[in-house]
């Protein structure tokens, strides 16, 4: 054979071993990612009961009327200012708290005739975390609400450990994420 023939053959052997570690290499990445995706799902703790709503509006307009069907919305139109974070001890402007959860806040609606007990569980959530509002609302259709843009949950029994895995989940995941939760309107207590 030839010196020729022989580095030619050569070249070729060598190129067939590149091109089969590549394969080989991608076909270990691709296997990596679909079974990391699926650690993933099976670690992802679920959240029974939990609601999402897709395609919310998020246009700002002043006057904005928000049907009363029980529960705070999702998202939606919302006013323009946001509502500061916090502990509030009276209802809050429901467009101006849609906004704060446009913003990645986590709101906690509880009912007014909740005992001073739960009514502290429910503020014990917002203790310590800028992005966590807790405000009763009048005419609830569950002792609590647990909304972030876009989720819901709905707590019928405190204390319930879906409220620490709602606020893990969604907390800073509305579509304005990393906007702040202060600067705002209202006065709350911060805990």
């Amino acid at each position: 054979m030839s010196q020729s023939l022989r580095e030619k053959r050569r070249r070729e052997l060598e190129r067939e071993r590149r091109q089969r570690r590549l394969m080989i290499g991608g076909a270990v990445v691709v296997v990596v990612l679909v079974v990391g995706f699926f650690i993933y799902r099976a670690t992802q703790q679920q959240i029974d009961g939990l609601q999402t709503f897709d395609n919310l509006d998020r246009g700002h307009a002043v006057n904005v009327s928000i049907p009363d069907t029980g529960l705070p919305p999702a998202g939606g139109t919302h006013n323009p200012q946001w509502l500061n974070c916090g502990i509030y001890d009276q209802p809050v402007e429901t467009t101006q708290a849609i906004h704060s959860m446009e913003h990645g806040a986590v709101w906690l609606a509880y009912t007014p005739d909740l005992s001073a007990e739960e009514i502290a569980t429910v503020e014990s959530y917002a203790e310590g975390d800028g992005f966590v509002l807790v405000s009763p609302y009048p005419g609830l259709v569950s002792d609590v609400v647990a909304t972030a843009w876009g989720a819901q949950i709905q707590v019928d029994e405190l204390p319930d450990d879906r409220i620490d895995r709602f606020i893990a989940r969604f907390r800073g995941q509305g579509p304005e994420a990393g906007a702040t939760c202060s600067g705002g309107v209202g006065a709350p207590r911060t805990g």
